[in-house]
């Protein structure tokens, strides 16, 4: 290879070592004392107002019981009868839901507390 070819990379340029400052103390400066400028807030004490809790409702029906589902004409009316509840749902909005199972069906439906009855 010719030497006019080769490229060159440029040489680095060496670090001069760090030279330490010597140490300086710093002043903090103090508290400004108050003068007859300044302005104090004075606090104000806000009576609290009573909070109202929410009316914490139970489920009506328990795991294990014989219901009576009551389906819309609309969904599936074919699908009222008597039902085993399987499990308790959180609440939709209103109503709280269910899980309840046919056992002439292999499936589980979900179903509100107002498509329910207690079986008599």
């Amino acid at each position: 290879m010719n030497k006019r070819s080769v490229k060159r990379r440029p040489v680095k340029a060496t670090r001069a070592p760090a030279v330490r400052k010597a140490a300086t103390q710093r002043r903090v400066a103090a508290k400004p004392e108050p003068s007859s400028n300044t302005v104090q807030i004075a606090t104000i004490a806000v009576p609290q107002l009573p909070v109202r809790s929410p009316v914490l409702r139970a489920h009506k029906f328990r795991v294990g019981q014989t219901v009576l589902y009551t389906s819309s004409p609309i969904t599936r009316p074919g699908a009222s009868g008597t039902y085993i509840v399987v499990k308790l749902l959180p609440s939709d909005g209103d109503d709280y839901q269910y899980r309840i199972k046919n056992p002439g069906e292999a499936f589980e439906r979900v179903a509100k507390e107002s498509q329910l009855e207690l079986e008599r």
